[in-house]
């Protein structure tokens, strides 16, 4: 296998645009892409037909606009590139109007009421900077060209636009600051992202036996294994065999996408691994991310295996996020997050980094409710995932850049150091100046902060379109204050203290986890935000609503209509699950306990009657007809508080009434059938278990 033939094959990329396209069109596309503005309808022909002849040689027979809804997911419908045929013969053809622009139905993907039933009509429109590609599926070779989605009258529906108008809000402010330091040859500043990706295989032969899994994603039931994560073996540790060659068909189809896997392992948890690409730009990023999850799902069926990317498929080890890995880079190649040799003397590094913490600061609610996702109400805070409290760890070397500065004290830093390691023939490592903090959700780790909260499942679009958003404006305060200044240094020091100062409770360095830092927070009156029903109102704040239309990223209409498809989402997917335990409960688990106890009953009378002590066999019925009358009663009282709530309420409503009364009835419904998993003999018990499903891969 030559990786560098099979990597980008099926990417109509620079290269192969660069070989097929005449010049004065090529330079035209580059043009475009890389300074914005429109293509002629006569070089959108030449392009669509060179991308159509390409893809035919690909085995292409359709092509598609390939968008994301506001499902957190992707859609396609797929039209051929045959023509009206013509004396029994058919042309294939795509035009350039075909490439720019699509019709797809506006009215039945998630609008929050942007769009009516009655008012269906809905444009996808290419996103000329993210590449085309061909997708090898069950439907054949399809031509993919990535689109942003926007309504009749011109509000974003899609996870895409928002992305893309942020990344260019981002971009003007960050040049303001560049241009503050001198430099004025950048033209623009683009935001870079790594989405590290964590996920969970199971047999597919037990994943089509558990309903909670098939329904909801997530095991709704299921007691503990005997053995979990508790002796640290599975992380970094031997990939077994069926898992190594789903590994590698996946490198595979993910190189001939473009997309640079470069990292996989087993992550802590049994079964549970991860895969990292190398970074890209963010609307890229996001494309290339969408396309990962896609097809890990579609090649693990070929090994019969199921890929699960729910944040918390198994209660009590750990679940999967997506480390969101954000940098901002000049066109230059500057990295802004740099903080070079030498931070303390950076000026640059350090208004930048005021710039962050401000960002974070004032807009930590907002973060939070990014990564809000209902998965993700079972993760955070668990098993080695972040808190629901947004703070941000700089490392002892920043720290004391920050206090020094703020203090105006002696102005010297930690340095990297080397390690020795007591063995003469290893060699002495240069370490880090600063070591890492896993607890953290929002971590600076050298030239990159990584952004740890986002679930596993979720879009990493909307955290991106935040961070860009956020920084954005902190970026334009900076701008407006020092813009002019008659002393530009001296300034700049005092605005960098100054906000370094207002913002410095958000830096956090120590254990995220403990019940100290929730106290520590509250004192410091750090937002703490532990559901993501609690989330979603920030979405509509007066200071949030004026910070994304001053930059042009949403307007009110567009928050709100994201605003209600959260609380629609939260309610709609809860239901689905509480459907789920009700139907497994009543039909599966309850029946099966009732045999056994059956069973046992009769054990016991046949021993009384020949004088035999059935004391164990009794008291083990007590115990189990005790679990089975309360698992019985929370049955109940799901199913009526389930009826109960009505669609008359509001999706607000309807999302807090399931939050805060039928989740706690699931919980209620799960304990005494978990306990009775311990104690109903496995040949009777309904589904597979936690250690079937964990160490039978």
């Amino acid at each position: 296998m030559n990786i560098s033939e099979i990597f980008g094959s099926n990417v109509f990329s620079i290269s192969v645009m660069r070989e097929r396209i005449p010049k004065k069109d090529f330079t035209r596309v580059m043009s475009v892409m890389e300074n914005g503005g429109q293509l002629s309808m006569g070089t959108a022909d030449v392009v669509a037909n060179a991308m159509k002849d390409w893809a035919i040689e690909k085995g292409a027979t359709h092509y598609t606009h390939w968008f994301q809804p506001l499902t957190g997911t992707t859609a396609e419908k797929h039209d051929s590139f045959i023509t009206y045929p013509e004396n029994g013969k058919t042309l294939l053809q795509l035009s350039g109007k075909q490439l720019i622009m699509g019709e797809p139905d506006a009215s039945s993907f998630p609008t929050g009421g942007l769009r009516a039933t009655s008012y269906a009509r809905g444009y996808t429109a290419w996103d000329i900077t993210s590449p085309v590609f061909v997708k090898e599926s069950g439907c054949g070779v399809i031509l993919c060209i990535p689109t942003v989605f926007v309504s009749y009258t011109g509000e974003a529906l899609d996870k895409k636009t928002p992305l893309l108008r942020s990344m260019e809000a981002l971009s003007v402010q960050a040049i303001r600051i560049v241009r503050l330091f001198g430099n004025t040859t950048a033209r623009k500043v683009v935001p870079y992202v790594g989405a590290e990706q964590e996920y969970f295989l199971v047999d597919r032969d037990k994943y089509l036996k558990r309903k909670d899994l098939v329904y909801a994603g997530r095991t709704l039931f299921g007691a503990p294994a005997p053995k979990g994560q508790e002796l640290d073996d599975h992380y970094f540790g031997q990939i077994r065999e069926r898992v190594g060659r789903f590994m590698q068909d996946l490198n595979i189809e993910l190189w001939k996408l473009g997309i640079p896997a470069t990292t996989q392992h087993n992550e802590v948890a049994p079964s549970q691994h991860e895969l990292a690409p190398i970074y890209a730009t963010a609307n890229v990023a996001v494309d290339q991310n969408q396309l990962t999850m896609e097809t890990m799902k579609r090649v693990a069926l070929k090994h019969n295996l199921v890929c699960l990317l729910h944040e918390k498929p198994y209660a009590g080890i750990n679940g999967s996020g997506k480390h969101n890995n954000w940098s901002i880079n000049t066109d230059e190649g500057e990295n802004l997050f740099d903080p070079g040799e030498d931070p303390i003397h950076n000026l640059r590094f350090l208004l930048v980094l005021s710039c962050v913490l401000a960002a974070i600061d004032d807009h930590a609610d907002l973060l939070r409710e990014s990564a809000s996702d209902v998965g993700n109400e079972y993760r955070l805070g668990g098993q080695e995932a972040p808190p629901a409290i947004i703070s941000v760890f700089l490392g002892d070397q920043l720290d004391e850049v920050v206090e020094q500065f703020i203090h105006n004290s002696d102005q010297t830093t930690t340095e990297a150091g080397e390690l020795h390691t007591g063995v003469s023939t290893v060699p002495v490592l240069h370490i880090d100046a600063t070591d890492r903090n896993r607890t953290s959700p929002f971590a600076f780790t050298g030239n990159k902060f990584e952004f740890r909260m986002v679930g596993s499942a979720d879009s990493i679009a909307s955290p991106n379109t935040t961070l860009n958003a956020v920084l954005a404006e902190a970026f334009c305060n900076a701008a407006d204050a020092l813009e002019g200044a008659e002393d530009f240094q001296r300034a700049c020091r005092s605005y960098i203290r100054s906000s370094m100062a207002r913002h410095q409770r958000i830096i956090f360095n120590g254990d995220g986890y403990s019940e100290e830092w929730v106290a520590e927070a509250k004192r410091r009156g750090l937002p703490v935000i532990n559901s993501m029903v609690d989330a979603v109102p920030v979405l509509l704040h007066d200071d949030v609503v004026s910070m994304y239309e001053k930059f042009r990223i949403f307007n009110r209409t567009e928050l709100a209509s994201r605003s209600e498809i959260r609380y629609e989402n939260y309610a709609k997917r809860t239901h689905i699950e509480a459907n789920a335990m009700v139907h497994m409960a009543s039909k599966a688990y309850i029946p099966a306990v009732i045999r056994y106890t059956r069973q046992l009953a009769k054990t016991v009378q046949e021993l009384d009657a020949i004088g035999v002590d059935a004391s164990v066999q009794r008291g083990l019925l007590e115990q189990v007809t005790g679990l089975l009358r309360q698992a019985s009663g929370a049955l109940h009282e799901l199913e009526t508080q389930l009826a109960s709530i009505t669609p008359e309420r509001g999706v607000e409503q309807m999302a807090h009434a399931f939050h805060d009364r039928i989740v706690p009835c699931m919980d209620a419904l799960r304990t005494p059938i978990d306990q009775l998993e311990l104690l109903v003999d496995q040949d009777v018990w309904p589904m597979f278990s936690y250690g079937d499903m964990l160490f039978e891969v």
